[in-house]
């Protein structure tokens, strides 16, 4: 493992523990009785995040207003878009669908996050990768009973 891992990898396992509740926790608030509607939930979930990442900026004195004229922008703003699209569509087939299905068949963005990866930013593909990718694959139609 090189050193940079050692930054970024426990960030990625507190992710990856917090956001495998989620899922859950939304199936349960967004069903049965007294559901909240999934276009709701989307918008207290998502005050609280706006909250918490403010109360981060604070804390680290990051600021905010000097970063709204990079170039970068519209990057950030079209990743916006995209996440608002994945989060409304996410929480609604929650709403619909069970977790076992649903869950699945979402992280399988990682893949295609991964591919984009590989093909666009320059990121090391691997044997190792597509294997690893492939096995995804398939274990996502194993579990959603497609």
């Amino acid at each position: 493992m090189d050193a940079s891992a050692t930054t970024y990898l426990p960030f990625a396992l507190l992710a990856m523990g917090a956001y495998a509740l989620v899922s859950p926790l939304m199936r349960v608030a967004t069903t049965g009785p007294n559901a909240i509607p999934s276009d709701v939930a989307v918008v207290v979930s998502n005050t609280l995040l706006v909250a918490m990442a403010i109360g981060v900026i604070a804390y680290t004195g990051q600021g905010f207003t000097a970063h709204l004229g990079s170039p970068k922008l519209a990057y950030v703003l079209a990743a916006g878009v995209f996440l608002g699209i994945g989060i409304l569509a996410l929480y609604r087939s929650l709403s619909l669908g069970p977790v076992s299905v649903v869950t699945p068949i979402f992280a399988m963005f990682l893949v295609f996050s991964s591919v984009i990866g590989f093909l666009f930013l320059g990121e090391s593909f691997t044997a190792r990768k597509g294997v690893g990718i492939l096995f995804a694959a398939a274990a996502v139609y194993l579990v959603s009973g497609a």
